[in-house]
């Protein structure tokens, strides 16, 4: 059985930016997608203490990621989540985003917030399982087509970072 690991990344590493391309040039394909037009994401905002990126890893090669950007108002703001075509349909989604939730939580934040776009069916459907809500727009984000927030329940912790 194929064994998987998240791991946190450096937000400038070789292995992150190819991550964050490989994620521009789905979303690209998928609907126009364009990183000059969306809100601006510096790697600064995904550096500690502003933030964190994980990378999901198969056999050492990177096969996904997702980054958290901690603000100041007790909110872990989802970004760049993204798992590889090749190895979607294990879980590897909903385990990322338990850890990305688990890393916002330890840092002492008690709600996550997200955006996505329609075209993203299986998104929607991840995060309205894993309990998050449809809210009012919280950024002025072109391509995105739903908001979403959570409340994290209090002494969440990482379940472990190895996948089998």
């Amino acid at each position: 059985m194929d064994r998987f690991v998240i791991t946190e990344e450096p937000a400038d590493s070789d292995d992150v930016r190819w991550c964050f391309e490989q994620y521009y040039l789905e979303l690209g394909h998928g609907f126009g997608y364009d990183v000059d037009t969306a809100l601006p994401l510096g790697l600064e905002q995904l550096k500690r203490p502003r933030g964190l990126v994980l990378v999901v890893r198969d056999a050492g090669a990177p096969v996904g990621c997702g980054a958290v950007k901690l603000l100041e108002d007790g909110i872990g703001e989802i970004k760049r989540m993204w798992v590889a075509p090749g190895v979607r349909g294990r879980g590897l989604g909903g385990r990322l985003l338990d850890e990305l939730e688990a890393a916002a939580a330890a840092a002492g934040r008690t709600a996550t917030r997200l955006e996505t776009n329609e075209q993203l069916g299986a998104a929607l459907a991840l995060y309205r399982k894993r309990g998050y809500e449809e809210v009012e727009p919280f950024n002025e984000e072109p391509f995105a087509t739903h908001w979403f927030h959570k409340q994290l329940t209090s002494g969440a912790t990482p379940r472990g970072r190895l996948i089998s």
